[in-house]
Parts: C-alpha cells; sequence; structure tokens
C-alpha cells in the first residue's frame, strides 16, 4: 500500500493511494495540469486511477472536479449530501455513492465514516488490504468516541493538524472565523489532534502525516513539536511527517509489514 500526498493545505488537497489491486485520488483540489505533472513523476496517466474518493464539497477539496471530470472516465465515490453543495452537473453514470465499506477491484476494502464539518456529508476513509492499513482523516472539528476501535493501531495515519490555538487566537482572522475553526464542525489543533493519536496510534504504527496546515495559524515545528512530545510519553515512535501545500511529499509504502520511504 503507497499514499502519495500531492497537495494539503487551505488552497488544495489531493492524495494519491495504491494498493495491489487498486490505485485511487483522494480529492481534487488541485489544477487537472498540476495532477497529470504529478502522475507522470510516478510513470502514471489519468487513466491509471480507478477511481476518485471525496471527502467532502469544499472548494479546497473539489476545485479541480469539473476539468477532471472531462479528461477522465472514471468513478467518483460521494454521497447525496456532497452533491447537493458541490453545484457541478455529473452525469449519473460517474457517480458512486458511498457505502459503509467499498470494495475496489474485490481486494481493498475502504471503510467510510462520517467527520464533523461545516459541509455536508463529510467522512473519512480507513483503507485496507490484507494486513496493511492507513487511515485519512482531514477538516474534522472532533473525532467521535465510537469510531475509536476502528481507527486504532493502523499502520499509516493522515490526519490534519490545522492550527495552532494560541496562533490562531492572537492572529487577524475575525472572531467569527475563528469561532468556526475552534467549532466542533471546523478543524483539528495540534494539541487535539497529538492527544487524539496517543490513543489511536499502536505497535503497528510506522508513519504519521499532518495535514491542513494553516498558512496564518500554524507552523510545521508548531505541529511537529506537539505531536512528538506527547508520543514520547508512549512506548511506540512512529514517524512523523508533514504534508505540505506546494509541494508533493515523499511517497510512503507499505510492504510486509515494513514501511519504506521512497524518494
Amino acid at each position: 500500500m503507497k499514499i502519495k500526498v500531492l497537495a494539503s493545505g487551505s488552497k488544495g488537497n489531493c492524495s494519491y493511494i495504491e494498493t495491489k489491486s487498486a490505485r485511487f485520488l483522494i480529492d481534487i483540489g488541485i489544477t487537472y495540469q498540476r495532477l497529470k505533472k504529478e502522475l507522470e513523476k510516478m510513470n502514471l496517466t489519468i487513466d491509471s486511477i480507478d477511481c476518485l474518493l471525496l471527502t467532502h464539497a469544499h472548494n479546497d477539496h473539489t476545485s479541480g472536479l469539473k476539468v477532471l471530470l472531462k479528461n477522465s472516465k472514471f468513478k467518483v465515490y460521494t454521497n447525496v449530501d456532497m452533491l447537493k453543495e458541490l453545484n457541478i452537473d455529473i452525469n449519473e453514470d460517474r457517480i458512486e455513492e458511498y457505502q459503509e465499506n467499498i470494495s475496489l477491484n474485490s481486494k481493498t476494502n475502504i471503510i467510510v465514516f462520517k467527520t464533523s464539518h461545516d459541509a455536508k456529508g463529510s467522512v473519512g476513509f480507513v483503507i485496507n488490504e490484507d494486513k496493511n492499513s492507513l487511515v485519512y482523516i482531514t477538516d474534522t472539528g472532533y473525532i467521535n468516541r465510537k469510531y475509536f476501535p476502528l481507527l486504532t493501531n493502523k499502520n499509516i495515519y493522515y490526519i490534519e493538524s490545522n492550527h495552532d490555538e494560541k496562533m490562531l487566537l492572537n492572529g487577524p482572522y475575525p472572531f467569527y472565523l475563528k469561532q468556526r475553526i475552534l467549532s466542533d464542525e471546523g478543524h483539528l489543533s495540534n494539541d487535539t489532534t497529538a492527544k487524539y493519536l496517543k490513543k489511536l496510534i499502536g505497535k503497528d504504527t510506522m508513519y504519521i502525516i499532518l495535514a491542513h496546515l494553516s498558512e496564518h495559524n500554524n507552523k510545521e515545528e508548531l505541529a511537529y513539536n506537539s505531536l512528538s512530545k506527547i508520543i514520547s510519553e508512549i512506548e511506540y515512535n512512529p514517524k512523523i511527517l508533514i504534508a505540505k501545500q506546494n509541494e508533493s511529499l515523499e511517497e510512503i509504502e507499505v510492504l510486509d509489514d515494513k514501511i519504506d520511504m521512497c524518494r
């Protein structure tokens, strides 16, 4: 199982996931041309992609959808609530509606769960194939405790670490926007993400990708330090990476219960 984060942040989000049986994208908040170039670097084309999964309908996760639809033939996984917010005409034959469990090409299983964001129908994913697993959570104000068993002890976590609370409260955003970000339908802070991960990671966790960092209310070192400090209190020691807005992250691959970082 591989993940390559192509872009992560308030200006655009997109990740490429590959398993033994499937190749797919999560979100398309970048231009078609940028996506095409990133795929070419991996010796892939648009036709190599089996499907697109959308986490929610906000523009930084869907801005490239209209052009991508014109230049591809694969299915788009979404739900009724997202479709209402997208405001894009999508042919019915291109749409696959989310079920709780999705099976891609019979071997890749994706469990879909609800997140808490001010975008209707927002979701996260647990991706499984054989013994390999990846949790994908972005844009949520909190993680419901009922999902903790589902999210525990996975190989890779892609999870937002959006803001430092002090930077946000002392920063230039208007009060209503600060309230929105801090709400249960906003975004996870560095400290909140670290506290969640302390409860979720386990002996099989090898990598954590901190994602969707705010360019105004966060710094890479703050996100990194918040997490590294709190996980130093437990026995596990996964590698921490920071996903970036304007450059792709190195590819991470899980092979036979081991994780290698490929450049």
